[in-house]
C-alpha cells in the first residue's frame, strides 16, 4: 500500500536555542556549540509518511552526529526545548530517537526472536538492489516513493562515481549530501514500528510498539558533526509536471552532468541536477 499524502514538510518554529531556521523553515542550522539543536516537525506524521533531510554541512571537532526518531510530545506543549533528544527528550518519556552512526546502523532481530515473514513483492534478501527499476521502497505494507530517498554528490568530475556510492551506501551515513529519514508502519491495533532510512535503504525496526493514540512528530537533532539539514520533499500520489519533465530527460542520459550538452533552460537543468 503507498500512502497518499501531499503536505509540505518544514520544521516546527519550536526549536532548540542554537538552531536558526531560513525563512521557507526547510533548512535548519546550529550556528554555535554542538549541543541545543533539536528540531520538529512542524506538523505530525501520518503511517508511511518520511520526514526526509539531507546533510548539507558538517562541522569538524566535534564528535557524534545526527539523531533522528519520533515523539508524542506537541513542540509547542514543551516548557523548554531539551539540550539533546538523547538522552534528555527520550528520558522525558513518549520519545523515540536513533544516533546515526558511521557504521552499524542497521538493525538486526534477537537471536531467537520471531522473524516477520516479508510480504509479496518485499523480498530483497536474495535479490540485488535496483535503485535504477524500482520505483518505491516498501516497509511491511507500506510503499515510500524512492525517487527522492537517495543522496546526491555536488555536479562535478567525479560525481557520477560518487552519485553511485551513495546509491549502493558505501558512503558513510553521516557524509555530505546523505539522505535520512524516518517513518512509522502500524503493526497492529493502536501501535506502529519506527524505521529509518538511509539513501533509499531501511536499516529496520529501531523501536517497537510505539503508541499511535497521540499524534507523532518527527524529530532531528542537529547534534556535533552535523551543523545543516535541509528538508527533502518527497511527492506521494500523481507527481507534478517538473517531476515528471525530470525524470523523462534523465531516464535517455548517461548521467546527470551529461544535461550541460544539451539544450534546456537553465533552470530545468538546475533542478535536474540537484534534485
Amino acid at each position: 500500500m503507498t500512502a497518499v499524502l501531499d503536505q509540505f514538510m518544514e520544521f516546527h518554529s519550536v526549536h532548540g536555542t542554537n538552531v536558526q531556521l531560513d525563512p521557507s523553515r526547510t533548512r535548519a542550522t546550529r550556528v554555535e556549540s554542538f549541543a541545543n539543536g533539536v528540531c520538529f516537525s512542524k506538523d505530525p506524521l501520518s503511517p508511511g509518511e518520511i520526514f526526509l533531510v539531507e546533510i548539507e554541512e558538517k562541522e569538524l571537532g566535534w564528535c557524534g552526529h545526527l539523531r533522528i526518531g519520533l515523539t508524542a510530545h506537541d513542540p509547542r506543549t514543551l516548557d523548554t526545548v531539551p539540550e539533546y533528544s538523547l538522552p534528555d527528550l527520550v528520558e522525558k518519556g513518549d520519545s523515540w530517537v536513533f544516533a546515526i552512526t558511521r557504521n552499524h546502523n542497521k538493525v538486526t532481530e534477537d537471536e531467537g526472536a520471531e522473524v516477520e515473514q516479508p510480504n509479496e513483492g518485499n523480498d530483497t534478501s536474495n535479490k540485488p538492489k535496483t535503485f535504477f527499476t524500482d520505483t518505491h521502497l516498501y516497509i511491511e505494507n507500506m510503499g515510500i516513493p524512492r525517487d527522492k530517498l537517495v543522496g546526491r554528490s555536488r555536479p562535478g568530475r567525479f560525481s557520477h562515481i560518487l552519485d553511485d556510492l551513495y546509491k549502493t551506501n558505501a558512503l558513510p551515513p553521516t557524509a555530505r549530501r546523505s539522505r535520512i529519514g524516518v517513518v512509522y508502519v502500524p503493526k497492529g491495533e493502536g501501535c506502529a514500528n519506527m524505521h529509518i532510512v538511509i539513501n533509499g535503504e531501511d536499516m529496520g525496526a529501531s523501536a517497537k510498539r510505539i503508541p499511535t493514540n497521540k499524534p507523532l512528530y518527527a524529530v532531528v537533532d542537529v547534534f556535533a558533526a552535523t551543523k545543516c539539514v535541509r528538508i527533502v520533499q518527497v511527492e506521494y500520489g500523481f507527481a507534478s509536471l517538473q517531476t515528471l519533465c525530470r525524470k523523462t530527460i534523465q531516464k535517455h542520459i548517461v548521467h546527470r552532468m551529461a544535461l550541460d550538452w544539451l539544450e534546456l533552460p537553465e533552470l530545468l537543468k538546475h533542478y535536474c541536477k540537484y534534485e
